[in-house]
């Protein structure tokens, strides 16, 4: 059985008291508890400080583009999709260059689990806004405060048909480490928002306020309810977050849905390595 140990790289980089090391901790507990070891998992990282921790997570791992984390995921996934195969991106890294990605991979139902490292700012290149920040925020990019209103990362993935739609907590590592496990088990497209904690860069967005303001869905609430998973959803633009998982159901998956694949994998199929056939016109 795998440990945290095997499924850990360099030590991490980040400022101390950063939400990253909660939402770090808790992937490499959920990969552990659901029994994988590091050859079993694909992982793609996004550009910032949550994509840093592709060199503090020992797996099949790559650092994509800014925003293309998504897209390079699906590559993966449609070449082997009996392999799990997580995102792990930052909420301007995913939201902001890599939203078409999104988008489209709620739709088409992709068997991709994407955690989001939501702070609300661009840490890395310190503290310019994103999309999720409120109205007014402050920062080097926005010094009279930004213009626009925040996306709202669970509504829109709701909208966009996404099968399965989380938000946790840095701040309460076990509740994190509870929706991973739940969101790689989910057959379909997978959202787990993380409400991460800037320490360095956002003073507003702090643990202290997100536990004023978050409140987990109780025994009672039903997550197969779409309806009442966007009236939760749509509370965040009260700055009221739920936690927990707001949706789930069933669909058929993308590669679910490829005669290609329902045999074996692409990658377990004879290939086709003859080129002078290929391009006779060119030799």
């Amino acid at each position: 059985m795998s440990t945290i140990q095997d499924f850990s790289g360099y030590t991490p980089t980040w400022c101390p008291g950063c939400g990253d090391y909660g939402i770090g901790i808790a992937i490499k507990s959920a990969l552990v508890q659901l029994n994988y070891d590091p050859s079993q998992v694909a992982a793609v990282f996004g550009i910032g400080c949550s994509g840093n921790m592709n060199d503090f997570l020992n797996a099949y791992a790559i650092h994509s583009l800014h925003g293309r984390a998504i897209p390079n995921a699906i590559g993966i996934k449609l070449a082997n999709h009996k392999l799990p195969v997580i995102v792990v991106a930052g909420d301007g890294d995913c939201y902001g260059e890599g939203g078409n990605h999104f988008l489209h991979a709620c739709r088409g139902n992709h068997d991709i689990t994407v955690i989001i490292h939501d702070n609300c700012v661009y840490g890395l290149t310190t503290g310019q806004v994103a999309p999720t920040a409120q109205k007014g925020f402050k920062s080097k990019s926005t010094p009279a405060g930004i213009i626009e209103v925040p996306i709202n990362p669970t509504a829109l993935a709701l909208t966009a048909g996404a099968t399965f739609v989380a938000q946790a907590f840095a701040g309460d590592t076990p509740q994190v480490i509870s929706m991973i496990k739940e969101g790689i088990k989910h057959e379909g497209f997978s959202l787990i928002n993380v409400l991460q904690p800037c320490v360095t860069f956002n003073k507003i967005n702090t643990y202290q306020y997100y536990r004023e303001h978050i409140h987990k869905l109780g025994d009672g609430y039903r997550a197969d309810n779409l309806q009442a998973a966007l009236t939760e959803a749509l509370g965040i633009n009260q700055e009221k977050f739920p936690v927990g998982i707001l949706y789930q159901t069933k669909r058929s998956t993308y590669t679910g849905e490829l005669p290609q694949v329902a045999e074996k994998p692409l990658i377990g199929k004879q290939r086709f390595t003859d080129f002078e056939k290929l391009v006779p016109d060119f030799i």
